[in-house]
């Protein structure tokens, strides 16, 4: 385990999902617009924390969510 890593599995793990609810809500035009561009953003976001285990905002927090605390 990393030392930058603070995202733990299962965090990962709703990460992905709320990802893939995003991504595919629009592309079937379930969410369009500025906004939809903003959550598809959102979601690029999520998907890069969850595969490389870090979270920013988690850093700036002093959150961990993985089993090793890193702060």
């Amino acid at each position: 385990m990393s030392y930058l890593e603070n995202v733990g599995t299962l965090d990962r793990l709703l990460r992905v999902i709320t990802a893939i609810v995003i991504v595919v809500s629009f592309f079937h035009h379930q969410i369009s617009g500025p906004g939809g561009i903003v959550l598809l953003v959102f979601a690029v976001g999520l998907l890069a924390s969850a595969v490389f285990g870090f979270c920013p905002l988690y850093r700036l927090l002093g959150i961990a969510t993985n089993r090793f605390k890193t702060q």
